[in-house]
């Protein structure tokens, strides 16, 4: 069956959740320890991390959650246009320059814009709306993504070629119950594929950013080397120095709670992502519990019985709690084209035109 067009799935008018994913050309290891080479390229990884994390700070997008694993790569984007019609004709050309500078410096980043080259790029008012429209896109969020690791293994390799098997897969996420299960199973990947045993061990994911969140990058690959010195040193700092030494590593990420009173989220200005606007109606704490204990059900490969304290989560977001393990199990194969409750699928099925949409017996199964 032909892949649904991307402006039938995304209305750049409107805010949305979506689930993006991406392999790397026929499904090879090139971003992890290739069995068949022996060579390892775990360090690409880290590129990709380090460059989301820098388009999070740069586009009106929030990043939910992602997983780089060694063949593919999990993506939950929330577009704001909203945010972006905010922003002054000089912040849009600012940003843009820094995705796509005019001029760079001996190491190759963006240097600073001059006064008359940002001119240049305010001045075209139809030039300059396209730009605007491109800032909130998850289309240009994922092509600046790709297209700069693509380049950039391949001068590592020097090669040509794909890197990226084709455009990337989008599956809109229609409700707050298929964006909790989205969630845990983008987090649960490395957990499921037996690459890490517990979420804390599961490095370059958002639930590992979550849960390490106080602990600077460079302390951590000290740790590594058997170095605790300046670890030891960085935890006894109360936490105002260490966020002015070095901000949080989930800095860049969307924070969990999505709080009822928005004027909280907007008094306080973020620096590294689009906005501090949540997106589950629970706390940090208690998603990363409910993490943790399914990749513990998922890594024993048995059922457990939930935990008390758990079941009220999935009651309020009305998730059938016998069916959830099996939901974070099986939700890239359970749902395709998109995610949600009956009523969330039957609606946007609705919206293009068809009678129905993959995953409604299943949804009917998983959420109440």
């Amino acid at each position: 069956m032909a892949r649904t067009p991307r402006k039938e799935l995304i209305d750049e008018s409107e805010v949305g959740v979506f689930h993006c994913i991406n392999r790397c050309v026929r499904r090879a290891f090139l971003c992890g320890d290739d069995p068949l080479t022996g060579r390892c390229f775990d360090h690409r990884k880290e590129w990709i991390q380090q460059r989301l994390e820098y388009l999070a700070g740069q586009f009106a997008a929030d990043v939910l959650g992602y997983a780089v694993m060694s063949n593919h790569l999990h993506v939950i984007l929330r577009n704001r246009p909203d945010i972006v019609a905010e922003w002054s004709d000089d912040e849009v050309a600012r940003r843009w320059w820094a995705l796509f500078p005019g001029r760079r410096d001996a190491w190759g980043h963006p240097e600073d814009p001059r006064q008359h080259e940002l001119d240049m790029l305010t001045a075209d008012r139809k030039k300059l709306e396209e730009i605007r429209r491109r800032m909130s896109s998850l289309s240009w969020f994922m092509r600046c993504l790709a297209e700069g690791i693509a380049r950039r293994a391949n001068k590592e390799d020097s090669c040509k070629g794909r890197f990226w098997e084709g455009r990337f897969k989008c599956q809109p996420l229609l409700d707050e119950a298929a964006l909790l299960g989205c969630s845990v199973y983008v987090d649960l990947n490395p957990i499921r594929a037996g690459v890490a045993k517990t979420p804390e061990s599961s490095e370059f994911t958002s639930i590992h950013d979550r849960i390490h969140a106080d602990v600077p990058r460079d302390a951590e690959k000290q740790s590594k080397t058997r170095n605790q010195n300046r670890l030891d040193q960085s935890r006894k700092k109360p936490a105002s120095q260490r966020a002015k030494s070095q901000p949080r590593r989930d800095g860049w990420l969307s924070p969990v709670e999505l709080a009822k009173d928005l004027s909280h989220e907007q008094r306080i200005k973020p620096q590294h992502r689009a906005s501090n606007r949540g997106f589950l109606p629970l706390t940090e704490a208690e998603y990363l519990r409910l993490v943790d204990w399914t990749g513990r059900q998922i890594r024993r490969d048995k059922r457990g019985a939930i935990p008390a304290d758990l079941k009220p989560i999935l009651e309020r977001l009305r998730i059938v709690d016998e069916r959830w393990i099996d939901a974070v199990k099986n939700f890239g194969r359970y749902f395709r084209r998109a995610a949600g409750r009956v009523s969330s699928l039957a609606n946007e099925a609705a919206k293009r035109d068809r009678s129905w949409l993959q995953g409604i017996t299943r949804s009917r199964e998983m959420f109440v």
